[in-house]
C-alpha cells in the first residue's frame, strides 16, 4: 500500500470484481456441511435498468450475505429477473407497430419467439449493473421466471390449486384498462390527484314528493345506478330510507338504501351506487344484493344500455350526460375538484372499473397459515410494527384475480375439449381425460406476473422437484424489500410458501423504507431529483455510492440520499485508504508478530478493548438486522478511535526501542486487518483491494469475520485512555478557549502527585507540547479533567491572565448555580434517571473545586 497513490476507486474495482468471479467466491455450494444461509434476490423486471431503489435494496442483501459467507455459513444469494408481462407487452407492441405490424398480424408463436429475442438483447443489463456495484450473486444459478424451470413450477402450482378447487372462474369488478385491453392488478394502477368536476345531480322521488341532491364526478356511469345510499346514521336522511327514485335518463325506479360506507360529511351525504364500475360499490351491491349492470365496454366506450349515448368515449359521454340532464332540469350545480384517478402503470391511461370474466384465486383458506406463521413466530417481520399492515391486508384479502388478456407470459394451462366439453388443468397438449379426443383448447388468457413471483422463493431452488438446493436452502432465510410492496407481494410468497412448498418461504422480513433527496422528497422525473447509481459508482466509487446508501438507515424508514452524503462517505473511503497507507508504512521491514507474543501497552490494550467491544456491538446489530447501526459502529470506531487516536499515540513509538516498534506495528497491522474485515460487508471493493496488498493476494471475502475474544478485554487500561482523550480534547479546547495559534506550542503543567508517565509522550505532538512541568501549583489556564487538574502556560500580560480567569470565574458560576437550581427540583430528581441526577451532582462537585481553584489563581 505504501507504493500507491491517492485513492481512485475506478483503477481497481472492475479487476476486483474479476478476481472474485474467477476464484469461484461466491458459488454455494449444496453439498457443503456448512449451515445454509440464502437469501433469493427480489426479482427486477428484465428489462428494466439499475435505479437508486434496486441499489438501495440489493446493497443491505449484499451485506448480509457478504457477512454471513465470512461468518461461516454456505451462504447462497440467488440472482434472477422477472418477465414483466405487461410492461413488457407493451414495449413489444410498440416496436411492432413502428414496423407497421401487429401482434395478431404474425400470430401467437411468432410472437412468443419476439418475447425472447427481447429478454436475450436486454436481460444482462441490469445483472451487469448490479455487478459494478459489488452484489456478490451465485451467478451459475441465474433463473428467469419465464426459463423453463420456472414455467414448470408456475404450472404444477396452478394445477394444484385448480384440482382444490381454489382456482375458479367468475366475473367480478377488476381494474380493467382500455388500452392494453386487460384486467391489470392493483399493484399495476398509478394514482395521481387531477382536476375534475364534482356534478349534483337532481333524482326525483317516483312518488313526486320532491328530490334528492346526489353529488357524483363520473355521471357517465348513472346508466348503471342501482341505488344512491346514505348513512343509517344521518338522521337527514332517516325518513326516506326505502323510497323510490327516478333515476334521471332512464325509464328505472332505484331505492334509497342505507349503508355505514357512507360518509355523512361527504358531499349532501348521499352517494349513488354503481356495483359495475366502483370496487367500493361493488361491495355495497353485495350486502344489499344489487344487480350489476356495466354501461361501459371494455374498449372505454358506452354500452348499448345507455340508449343515444352508445358507442361514445367514456369521457366525451361524461359531457354529454350533463348537458341532457341539464335540459331536464335535473342538474343543481358544478364544483370544481380535484380527487385520485387511477392509471395504468404502463400506458398511463385511465383505469375503469369493471366486472369481467377473469381467472381468481379464492383467498380466504390461504390467508389463515398465513397469517399464523407470523404470530407464532415462524417468520418474522423486521421491524415488528409492519406486522399490522401484514395482518389488516390478510384478515380483509379478496380473491385474487390471476389472469390477464395479453400474449406476454404463462398461458393458463386450462384446456376445454370441444368433443365432450370436458374442462381440465394439465401441463401441456394432451387428449381429453375424459373422452381421449385430441380437440381440445386452450385458455387464451396468461397469468399474472404476480402469480410467478409468488413462486419466486422456491421456484428458484428446483421446485416442485426436491433439488439439492431445495433441501439445503428451503426455507430460505430473508427477503428483504420495501414497505411498499409488502402487503402486495410478501403475503403472497407466505401463501403460496406454505401452500405450495410446505413451510414458510423466509425466515424474516427486512423492510427498509424509500431513498429520498437531500430535502426529503421522493425522487421523480418531474422534480429531476433521482440519482443515477451506476453514475455515482463510477464517479465516486462503488463503496461510496454502498456507504452512503447504509449510514443511517434505520429500519422501515426512508432513507436521504444527495451529494453531501456521498461526498462524506468518499472522505470516508479515502480516510482509510491513506490509513492504510499509514500502516504499511510503519510495518515495513518488521517481523510482525501474533498480539498473543506482544508486550502490550496501554495504548495498544485500549484500541485492542475498544476493537472488541465494536466487534460485539456490529455483530449484536447484524443479527437484530439493525445493518445501519452496525455500520455506524464500525465507521465510528475506525473514524474516532483507530484514525483520530490510536494512529496518532503510535506515531511516538516509532522513534522508540526495537521491541517497542515491533510490538507497536503487530497491533496496527492486527487491527487494520480486523477493521477491513469488519468493513467489507459494506464497502467490499476498497477492504479487498488493501487487504490483498497487505496480506500478499489473500482473499477477504471468503476470510473469516472478526470475533468477539474474551483475551481482548483490559477494562482497567481502556478507562485510563479515555480519560488521556478527555485530557486531548480539554487541552485542543483550552488552545481555542485562548486563541493560542495551531502551529505555536505549548508549556504543560501537571499538578504534583498525578501520574502522566505512560502516555505524556504519545500526547505531546497531538497537542503541541514542547515542555511539561510538575508544579505544586498551576500557574495557567486550568484544564479539569478525570486524570486531575493540567493547566497549560499562556504567554500573555499579568492583565490578560486575570481576565480570562474572570471570564472562567463567570462560566463556572453560571455552570453552578444551574446545577443548583435542577438538583433542588424535587420534580426532576424524583422523574429523571437515577444516572442523569448522578451525573449532575458529580459535575456540581467538579465545577464547585474548580472555582475554589480559580479564587485561588486570582488572589
Amino acid at each position: 500500500m505504501k507504493e500507491e497513490k491517492g485513492y481512485n476507486p475506478i483503477d481497481f474495482e472492475e479487476n476486483i470484481y474479476k478476481m472474485w468471479e474467477k476464484n469461484n467466491c461466491f458459488y454455494a455450494d449444496s453439498e457443503s456441511k456448512k449451515p445454509a444461509f440464502c437469501v433469493i434476490m427480489p426479482p427486477p423486471n428484465v428489462t428494466s435498468v439499475a435505479h437508486i431503489g434496486h441499489a438501495m435494496d440489493m446493497t443491505l442483501q449484499d451485506v448480509l450475505i457478504r457477512y454471513k459467507r465470512m461468518k461461516g455459513f454456505e451462504a447462497l444469494w440467488l440472482p434472477g429477473a422477472d418477465h414483466a408481462a405487461l410492461a413488457t407487452e407493451v414495449k413489444l407492441v410498440e416496436k411492432l407497430k413502428n414496423e407497421g405490424k401487429t401482434k395478431e398480424m404474425i400470430g401467437r408463436d411468432a410472437f412468443d419467439k419476439f418475447a425472447w429475442e427481447w429478454y436475450n438483447h436486454y436481460g444482462d443489463a441490469i445483472m451487469n449493473q448490479f455487478r459494478r456495484m459489488g452484489f456478490s450473486c451465485d451467478w451459475s444459478k441465474y433463473r428467469f421466471t419465464m426459463d423453463e424451470s420456472s414455467t414448470n413450477a408456475v404450472l404444477e402450482a396452478f394445477i394444484q390449486l385448480y384440482n382444490k378447487g381454489l382456482i375458479y372462474r367468475g366475473a367480478r369488478l377488476t381494474n380493467w384498462c382500455s388500452t392494453c385491453k386487460s384486467a391489470i392488478s392493483d399493484e399495476e394502477v398509478e394514482y395521481s390527484d387531477e382536476k375534475g368536476a364534482m356534478y349534483h345531480i337532481r333524482y326525483p322521488f317516483a312518488d313526486g314528493s320532491g328530490h334528492i341532491i346526489v353529488a357524483t364526478t363520473r355521471p357517465e356511469t348513472l346508466f348503471g345506478d342501482m341505488a344512491v345510499a346514505v348513512n343509517p346514521e344521518d338522521e337527514r336522511y332517516t325518513a326516506i330510507v326505502g323510497k323510490e327514485l327516478l333515476l334521471p335518463l332512464t325509464d328505472r325506479k332505484i331505492p334509497v338504501i342505507a349503508d355505514s360506507y357512507v360518509e355523512k360529511e361527504f358531499g349532501t351525504g348521499m352517494v349513488k351506487i354503481t356495483p359495475a364500475h366502483d370496487p367500493n360499490d361493488y361491495e355495497v351491491g353485495k350486502r344489499h344484493n344489487l344487480r350489476v349492470m356495466s354501461v361501459i365496454e371494455k374498449d372505454g366506450t358506452m354500452s348499448a344500455s345507455t340508449g343515444k349515448f352508445a358507442g361514445m368515449a367514456a369521457i366525451e359521454a361524461r359531457t354529454a350526460v350533463i348537458k341532457e340532464v341539464e335540459k331536464l332540469g335535473l342538474l343543481e350545480k358544478i364544483e370544481e375538484y380535484s380527487h385520485s384517478v387511477g392509471h395504468c402503470e404502463r400506458c398511463k391511461h385511465v383505469i375503469e372499473p369493471l366486472v369481467t370474466e377473469q381467472w381468481f384465486v379464492s383467498m380466504k383458506q390461504l390467508a389463515e397459515p398465513a397469517i399464523e406463521c407470523v404470530k407464532d413466530g415462524r417468520l418474522q417481520i423486521f421491524a415488528k410494527r409492519f406486522e399490522k399492515n401484514y395482518f389488516r391486508w390478510l384478515e380483509n384479502i379478496q380473491d385474487w384475480c390471476i389472469s390477464r388478456q395479453i400474449w406476454t407470459g404463462h398461458r393458463i394451462p386450462i384446456y376445454t375439449c370441444q368433443k365432450c366439453g370436458h374442462v381440465y388443468a394439465e401441463k401441456g397438449l394432451k387428449p381429453c381425460p375424459k373422452c381421449g379426443s385430441l380437440e381440445v383448447l386452450q385458455d387464451e388468457d396468461v397469468l399474472d406476473t404476480w402469480f410467478s413471483s409468488a413462486l419466486w422463493p422456491f421456484s428458484t431452488l428446483g421446485w416442485p422437484n426436491k433439488t439439492k438446493e431445495f433441501e439445503k436452502f428451503y426455507p430460505t432465510d430473508v427477503l428483504v424489500t420495501g414497505y411498499d410492496i409488502l402487503t402486495h407481494w410478501v403475503t403472497k410468497m407466505v401463501y403460496m410458501g406454505l401452500e405450495c412448498a410446505g413451510d414458510v418461504p423466509f425466515k424474516y422480513t427486512l423492510i427498509h423504507g424509500l431513498v429520498r433527496d437531500e430535502q426529503g422528497r421522493k425522487m421523480s422525473k418531474s422534480l429531476g431529483n433521482g440519482i443515477d447509481p451506476i453514475k455515482v459508482a463510477n464517479e465516486y466509487g462503488a463503496d461510496a455510492l454502498r456507504l452512503a446508501l447504509v449510514k443511517d438507515m434505520a429500519l422501515g424508514l426512508d432513507t436521504r440520499m444527495g451529494d453531501t452524503k456521498i461526498l462524506n462517505s468518499k472522505a470516508f473511503v479515502n480516510k482509510l485508504w491513506n490509513a492504510s497507507k499509514y500502516v504499511a508504512v510503519k510495518t515495513e521491514n518488521i517481523n510482525i508478530k501474533p498480539i498473543e507474543k506482544c508486550d502490550l501497552s496501554l495504548i495498544d490494550k485500549w484500541i485492542l478493548t475498544s476493537l472488541n467491544e465494536t466487534v460485539k456491538k456490529v455483530t449484536n446489530n447484524f443479527d437484530k438486522f439493525d445493518l445501519g447501526v452496525a455500520l455506524s459502529n464500525a465507521f465510528d470506531f475506525v473514524l474516532d478511535d483507530f484514525c483520530d487516536y490510536y494512529i496518532e499515540f503510535t506515531k511516538q513509538n516509532f522513534y522508540g526501542e526495537e521491541e517497542l516498534k515491533q510490538n507497536t506495528a503487530s497491533v496496527l497491522s492486527f487491527v487494520m486487518n480486523e477493521i477491513l474485515k469488519l468493513l467489507h460487508p459494506f464497502i467490499p471493493y476498497v477492504t479487498e483491494y488493501i487487504y490483498g496488498k497487505m496480506n500478499g493476494g489473500k482473499i477477504l471475502c471468503t476470510d473469516s469475520y472478526p470475533e468477539f475474544n474474551d483475551n481482548r478485554v483490559f477494562t482497567e487500561e481502556y478507562e485510563t485512555i479515555c480519560k488521556v482523550i478527555e485530557l486531548v480534547k480539554n487541552i485542543r479546547q483550552a488552545r481555542l478557549s485562548n486563541n493560542i495559534p495551531a502551529g505555536k506550542q505549548i508549556d504543560f503543567e501537571v499538578k504534583k502527585g498525578i501520574d502522566v508517565s505512560g502516555f505524556i509522550n504519545n500526547i505531546k505532538k497531538m497537542v503541541g507540547i514542547k515542555e511539561v512541568f510538575v508544579v505544586d501549583e498551576l500557574t495557567g489556564a486550568t484544564i479539569i479533567s478525570s486524570l486531575g487538574e493540567f493547566s497549560i502556560r499562556l504567554d500573555v500580560d499579568q492583565d490578560k491572565i486575570l481576565e480570562n480567569l474572570k471570564k472562567e470565574l463567570e462560566s463556572v458560576i453560571f455552570e453552578i448555580e444551574r446545577s443548583e437550581k435542577m438538583l433542588s427540583n424535587a420534580s426532576f430528581v424524583a422523574k429523571a434517571p437515577e444516572a442523569l441526577v448522578a451525573k449532575e451532582k458529580e459535575k456540581l462537585e467538579k465545577n464547585k473545586a474548580l472555582k475554589m481553584s480559580i479564587l485561588e489563581k486570582l488572589k
